[in-house]
Order: C-alpha cells, then sequence, then structure tokens
C-alpha cells in the first residue's frame, strides 16, 4: 500500500489493534508489569527484550501515542513526556552536559528561554542566543569548539518569526552538531522540519496536538537521520558504553534510528521520571485525529483575523506570517503553505496600558496563559509568560511590551471579529 497521507495518519496511525482487540487506544493505568521470571525481567533491563516493567520509564499507551506522533513528523522514533518543557531539556539533556554550548534561536518560548538561560546554565550548559535574522557571518561566529546542537522554533511563541529551517540546519551540520525544532505551532501537519533537515523536533502536546486544555504533555521525535558515529568524539553519550547501564553503547545496538530516543528514556526519564500519564496520552490521542481538520480552521480563521486586524484604526501593527508583506511571508510560503497556525500578535495604540484595557473588554475570547486551542485565548506576554525577561531580552525575542498574543480558536470567525471590534472600540 502506498504512504498514508497525513490525515489518514492523524486517525490510524500508533495503533493498530488485533482480532478482538479494543478499538481506542487502551488506557494502560498501571505503575508496574508482572513476570514470570527474573530472567525475563533482567532481558528487560540489559535492553535486550522489548517490554515494559515501570511506568516512569516507558507505558504501553504513551508508546502508542508517540509512535502516531513519529509516523506524522516522519521520524523513527519519539517519547512523550510530562509537558513541553520536559521535552526540550531531554533534547538538551540528552546529549549536552557541563561544560558545553549550544546555539538558540533568540526568539523562542519565554518559559524556553528561561530554562535555557539560567536553569540549565546553572547546570554548566552555555548557550548563545542569535537573532532568527541574523547574518550567515553572525550565525557562524556563535558556534564554539564545544558546541553541541542548535535549538529554535519553528514559529516563534509569541513572536511568530518563522526561522529559517534550512539555513540553521546547513550551519548546524557544517560544525557537525544537530538542529532541533520546537514544532509546537506548525505541528506536523502545517511544517514537517524532518524534510528541510532538522534532526530532532519537540513539542508541547499540550498546545494544538491536544487542542482541548484537556492535558499537559510533551513529545520528542528523532529523524533517525543525523550520524552520531561520525562524530563520536562530540556524542561519547551516544557511542561509548554507558556503564550506567550495563554498558550499552546505544548507536551500536539501536542504531542511528533509535539511539537517541532509547539513551533518552533508558537514561533521563529513568533518573527525572518526567512520564506523561497513560490518562494524559489518551486524551493527547483523541485530539491528535482531529489535528489535520482544526488546523485548517484555525489557520483560516486567524488569516482572516489578521486582514482585520491590520486595517483596524486603533490597531498600530499586526504579526502573522500569513499576511502578505509580513517580514516572513516569504519564508512562510516555502515552509507553511498549508497555513501558518492560529496565532496572531498584534499591538493597540496607547501601548501597555491600552493593551491590558483592551483584554478586560473582551468577551468571547478568555485572558489565560494557555495558547494555540479550540477556544480562542488572549495573553499579554510582557506581564506574564516573559515577565522575568529585561526590556532588552524582551526585544530580543521579538516581545515588545504593547504585544498582545491572540490564539484565534475554531469558533465562527464572524463572532470572534466582532468580540475584536467591540473591545477595540472601547479604547477610543
Amino acid at each position: 500500500m502506498k504512504e498514508l497521507n497525513i490525515e489518514t495518519k492523524c486517525i490510524q496511525a500508533g495503533y493498530v489493534p488485533g482480532n478482538g482487540e479494543p478499538r481506542q487506544i487502551p488506557i494502560i493505568q498501571s505503575t508496574t508489569f508482572k513476570y514470570d521470571t527474573s530472567e525475563d525481567m533482567g532481558k528487560l533491563f540489559d535492553l535486550e527484550a522489548s517490554g515494559y516493567f515501570y511506568t516512569r520509564l516507558q507505558n504501553p499507551t504513551n508508546d502508542f501515542v508517540a509512535s502516531k506522533i513519529a509516523a506524522l513528523e516522519g521520524g523513527t522514533a519519539a517519547m512523550l513526556t510530562s509537558s513541553g518543557q520536559a521535552a526540550n531539556f531531554y533534547s538538551i539533556f540528552n546529549i549536552a552536559s557541563c561544560g558545553d554550548h549550544i546555539v538558540c534561536a533568540s526568539a523562542v518560548y519565554g518559559g524556553t528561554f528561561n530554562l535555557f538561560s539560567v536553569t540549565m546554565k546553572r547546570m554548566g550548559i552555555e548557550f548563545t542566543f542569535v537573532s532568527p535574522y541574523c547574518s550567515d557571518e553572525e550565525l557562524e561566529q556563535a558556534f564554539k569548539p564545544n558546541t553541541k546542537a542548535v535549538f529554535g522554533e519553528t514559529i516563534a511563541n509569541p513572536a511568530l518569526i518563522v526561522l529559517d529551517i534550512e539555513r540553521f540546519a546547513k550551519a548546524a551540520h557544517n560544525h557537525g552538531v544537530p538542529l532541533i525544532i520546537d514544532n509546537t505551532f506548525a505541528t506536523p501537519f502545517l511544517c514537517r522540519p524532518f524534510e528541510f533537515g532538522a534532526d530532532i523536533v519537540t513539542h508541547s502536546t499540550t498546545k494544538y496536538m491536544d487542542g482541548h486544555g484537556s492535558g499537559v504533555g510533551g513529545c520528542i521525535v528523532d529523524s533517525g537521520k543525523f550520524d552520531w558515529n561520525k562524530y563520536a568524539d562530540k556524542f561519547p553519550g551516544l557511542t561509548t558504553p554507558d556503564e550506567s547501564y550495563h554498558g550499552v553503547t546505544y548507536t551500536e545496538r539501536f542504531g542511528l534510528e533509535g539511539a537517541f530516543i532509547t539513551k533518552a528514556t533508558a537514561q533521563l526519564m529513568r533518573d527525572f521520571g518526567s512520564i506523561q500519564s497513560p490518562q494524559n496520552a489518551y486524551l493527547l490521542n483523541l485530539g491528535l485525529e482531529s489535528l489535520h481538520v482544526r488546523m485548517e480552521r484555525h489557520s483560516e480563521n486567524a488569516l482572516k483575523i489578521a486582514t482585520f486586524l491590520s486595517n483596524h484604526p486603533l490597531v498600530s501593527w499586526v504579526k502573522y506570517s500569513g499576511l502578505k508583506g509580513d517580514k516572513d511571508y516569504d519564508l512562510a510560503m516555502k515552509y507553511l503553505p498549508k497555513g501558518q497556525c492560529g496565532v496572531v500578535s498584534f499591538g493597540v495604540k496607547g501601548g501597555r496600558k491600552a493593551a491590558e484595557a483592551f483584554m478586560k473588554q473582551l468577551k468571547l475570547a478568555s485572558v489565560e496563559t494557555h495558547v494555540a486551542d479550540a477556544k480562542t485565548c488572549c495573553l499579554h506576554p510582557a506581564s506574564a509568560t516573559h515577565r522575568q525577561m529585561s526590556d532588552d531580552e524582551l526585544v530580543a525575542a521579538g516581545v515588545s511590551p504593547d504585544l498582545i498574543r491572540l490564539s484565534v480558536g475554531i469558533e465562527n470567525v464572524d463572532d470572534l471579529i466582532c468580540d475584536l471590534d467591540q473591545a477595540l472600540n472601547t479604547l477610543k
């Protein structure tokens, strides 16, 4: 049979029930798993057999859903985590440790910026942040001999800058390191970063993948294409024996297709335990089944609203890459031709105070930290998700004090425009 289209994979991939088995993915709500002999369990601990022994590491429900996301992204292996923050942390810490260095696009989610610039810095991992619009020379200068990866977001949250994935992938590969892309806002329906040279993809599944604000979670997907062995000295954790796990060498035992995710499971999930609950994985799968339908509607609504806002006399600026004339329009047409997600950033005339006053007048759009949901919601990042950043850091991340992040839902767009219009008109 030919390769299935992504719309079909959203529904069919990851879990195929056998004769008389549950049609829907079963929730395996168990912490432990029984075996007949210690020898049987020993084979699992030695990574000589597949199976489950403790949900802190792996769970069947989670693996079914992770397999679906791997299929959607075109990857070879995936793992679910307790949150998108955990996924981003694992994706870096799996290949970098104290004394190492990472190149990162400066326009990233505020929580990710804090994780990298503060928490992981305390762990001895240094990050150099570069503008997504930096010149090739500036990007080249960011690398160091101890650089282990490059990190960026397909669509930056909340700056909505579209990353030139191919350019950053080329720079990473020229230095023998992988490109890690957070694909949360785009989802694999709108963009598959592996097709443009990315090596690892992460997600906050809490967002569009779940789509209903019902469960926090994250995911890491490996393309299976980065040759860790070619740069063995840079990545000893993957290419030399792991004495904490019976001396296994991950690239030898599991090949390029499975080494990264197996190591992240055997080491990081074992020690940190940031597992997604099976119940949340079940809810996530329900969201994935409608992902392709929702992303089309989100993008369609957002473009109409961005167009409305760009013509409103009380709006000072609008950022949405699907708008003709937007700085990232050409990149959006290259990487996101099916749509540019449902998030629109804009500013109202009058600055920070006007932005806060506007949000108080919204009737349909709720003020909350959430984003990428079936319901429309709104946030003022400078006083919420990015409040820990200085003014200079805010500017570097593409977040101005007046920026309003509007997450456009899948309601009737005319109702949403009416709500925005009445809230804006109170500022006169």
